[in-house]
């Protein structure tokens, strides 16, 4: 009786943790979320490679990812966000229309990086990529604020686990899809397509549900109490919720990925500098990538959904390190097509399953009244650290004077003290903040 009935309960507990992806709000989130990492890779991965087979140094390209720094400060105008309602397009609610209204102007932005001479008009192309992270990062302001108010905190880890699947969806789009279309037409080809899809993408905002708490920003009047409820009740709200814990908080945010930042800028640079071509990267480090990925992000919402979110975040956090030692070893083999299948196997598994459980983490800290701002805040402090350090990761390869392994074995060693604030996180964390018409959980 008893060897039987272990394997049916654990077959109840598994249908029991996968039921939770058939709400149907969670196809909206998904769809969303291929729009929100197609923009990505177009100014990150895909430009690299698009500029190292140009001849830029791997110090100007590391440099030229700094024209992503909007997404490290888009919590400075999420507020408008979370209180301004558009002409027009407000009938479709405070979130859909500011998503429907970036993403046209996104295709045009996308447009101009397509018509731009990476050599002859650099500038040109800065400007328009530095647009493209601009309008590509408020996108995620409104997008991320749409997912937390669509859905209850049970369903936190569920969601996040989607929108990160259709996030890498999209980076895949714009990745392998790119370079394929780059390979078989041009690049420019590659940049006007991916324009395109987005524009197709645009039916999906124009049909999901618009959050019931659309209601809870209210309008005012006067600038003063408008600056009081959009920028200081927001960031007041979370520091006093958390106290000192927020110091700690705010440092594991910063310090998580940080081995990740420079890899991931730098990824695309190393497989040029080891001779694959673009055709092999689309086939290995994104086509496989892409599978390690959506496995990583199902993993970690059933993880998150089994376990606590910080447990999670452990785990990941240990496994996405461990696994940059893999660039290391290939960098001292030289180019070796099963080697590097491996390698982005393994490091996108553990990428997407910590993923899945930081973006739940940071959606469990906001509180419904302020979601864009709050999310926007924590998730731009990330991404600050992220985007810096990738703009620093070509000079410090150069600096090792190209010594690729030395490089991965750095990355390794950044998680550690992300590693080391999340454990006084785990044990201080308060439980997440009360929603309207909701009581704390104990």
């Amino acid at each position: 009786m008893t060897g039987p009935s272990a394997p049916r309960r654990a077959l109840t507990q598994a249908k029991s943790a996968l039921s939770v992806y058939r709400d149907r709000r969670l196809a909206a989130i998904f769809g969303l979320g291929v729009a929100s990492g197609l923009p990505s890779s177009l100014v990150f991965a895909t430009l690299s490679i698009w500029l190292r087979e140009e001849g830029l140094s791997r110090t100007a390209i590391g440099l030229f990812g700094a024209v992503a720094t909007p997404y490290a400060i888009n919590f400075l105008w999420a507020p408008v966000l979370d209180h301004a309602r558009l002409p027009v397009l407000g009938a479709l609610g405070r979130r859909r229309s500011w998503i429907v209204a970036v993403q046209a102007l996104l295709c045009l932005a996308i447009a101009a990086m397509a018509l731009a001479d990476p050599t002859a008009q650099t500038a040109m192309l800065a400007l328009a990529a530095f647009v493209v992270a601009v309008l590509s990062a408020t996108q995620d302001v409104a997008i991320d604020a749409y997912r937390v108010e669509i859905l209850e905190p049970e369903t936190y880890g569920a969601g996040a686990a989607v929108a990160v699947l259709g996030w890498h969806l999209g980076a895949f789009a714009s990745g392998a899809g790119a370079l394929y279309v780059a390979h078989a037409v041009s690049w420019q080809a590659a940049y006007l397509g991916a324009g395109v899809l987005l524009a197709l993408l645009m039916a999906v905002p124009l049909l999901a549900p618009e959050p019931r708490s659309d209601g809870i920003a209210p309008r005012v009047k006067r600038a003063g109490e408008w600056l009081r409820r959009a920028v200081v009740a927001p960031f007041a709200e979370f520091l006093g919720r958390l106290g000192g814990l927020a110091v700690v908080v705010i440092g594991f945010i910063v310090f998580y990925k940080f081995g990740e930042a420079m890899l991931g800028r730098m990824a695309g640079v190393f497989y040029v500098d080891l001779a694959f071509t673009k055709v092999e990267i689309a086939n290995y480090a994104k086509t496989v990538g892409l599978a390690a990925t959506l496995l990583g992000v199902v993993l970690g919402g059933i993880l998150c959904a089994r376990v606590r979110i910080v447990t999670a975040l452990f785990a990941g956090g240990i496994a996405m390190a461990s696994t940059n030692l893999l660039f290391a070893l290939l960098a001292w083999t030289g180019k070796d097509h099963g080697l590097l299948a491996a390698a982005v196997f393994l490091d996108n598994l553990t990428a997407g399953l910590a993923t899945s459980a930081f973006v739940a983490f940071l959606s469990g800290l906001c509180n419904r009244e302020f979601t864009a701002t709050q999310y926007a805040l924590l998730a731009s402090i990330g991404n600050f650290a992220r985007i810096q350090l990738g703009a620093l990761s070509g000079w410090t390869v150069d600096r090792m004077d190209g010594d690729w392994a030395a490089f991965f074995v750095l990355t390794t060693v950044a998680v550690l003290p992300g590693l080391a604030l999340l454990l006084i996180v785990r044990r201080r964390l308060p439980p997440p903040p009360a929603q309207p018409g909701e009581t704390s959980s104990p």
